[in-house]
């Protein structure tokens, strides 16, 4: 397989690394029609590319998503990963038990997940979906099945509803032995609550090691130094949120998204 090198210019952390794509494959999809507009303009934030090659993604791999959203990374990795892998979505459930604000909120979500996918088959390939509804829903697939479990940005939700352990635990029994679990979240400052949307990042590698984890390498990929994080609506006051409407839009702007920890897991039973 031909591989491909990228110089990424780590501007928001003052660093140059050099980067291996997985494979050309993963350029083109970043390239593709495919993705929309909106989304392929937050790479710059992001860093797609970066991100995923420094979690070991191949395109023969089965990969579950935790918490796609509204398929920022399904627009990346369901293209990716239909020809020779697995792309596996674990969702929202659409019809829960009880009725709050936000189970209204993630089974909309989650509905309108599903019908992007139904629309999109022809280019997400054998893609599928699962319901992980933490504590209720935890299945994530057979035993040792995956090869990556990815998380972005949801660890501050299931902080919220203290789930982290279980989401933990799921993620561990559904990999492989030597499976990875890759996680990008909002880093919060010494003595920040996860109210903010920011997390901690030693306090999450402690809970990960708690589950079975190893920690093989932090990256910073995703940093912003001009982050303060000190914002009146937390981590919602920056883009794409900008939870201040035209409040200071500029200033929130000019800031960009926010400061990321990444984090590289594996699994290993020895």
């Amino acid at each position: 397989m031909k591989k491909v090198t990228l110089v990424a210019s780590l501007l928001l952390a003052g660093l140059c690394s050099s980067v291996t794509y997985a494979d050309e494959s993963l350029d083109k999809v970043l390239k593709s029609d495919f993705r929309q507009a909106k989304n392929a303009s937050r790479d710059v934030y992001r860093h797609p590319a970066e991100t995923l090659s420094f979690f070991g993604i191949t395109p023969t791999q089965t990969v579950i998503e935790l918490w796609p959203g509204n398929g920022w990374y399904s627009e990346i990795l369901g293209p990716y990963l239909a020809k020779e892998g697995q792309y596996i979505a674990a969702s929202f459930e659409t019809a829960p038990a009880t009725d709050t604000p936000g189970n209204r909120y993630r089974a909309n979500a989650g509905t309108k997940y599903e019908a992007w996918m139904t629309a999109n088959k022809d280019v997400m390939g054998n893609a599928k979906m699962v319901t992980f509804d933490p504590p209720n829903k935890m299945d994530l697939g057979a035993d040792g099945s995956a090869d990556l479990v990815l998380t972005f940005r949801n660890l501050h939700n299931w902080a919220s509803s203290d789930q982290l352990e279980n989401v933990f635990a799921a993620s561990y029994k559904v990999l492989k032995d030597g499976g990875v679990f890759g996680v990008v979240e909002h880093r919060a400052n010494e003595g920040m609550n996860f109210s903010t949307g920011y997390m901690d990042q030693a306090a999450m590698v402690a809970l990960a090691k708690n589950a079975g984890f190893t920690l093989v390498e932090s990256a910073e990929i995703n940093a912003n130094p001009k982050d303060t994080k000190d914002y009146a609506k937390g981590v919602w006051t920056l883009p794409p949120s900008f939870a201040l409407g035209d409040t200071d839009k500029e200033k929130y702007q000019a800031i960009g998204e926010s400061d990321r920890m990444t984090l590289k897991f594996v699994k290993k039973s020895s």
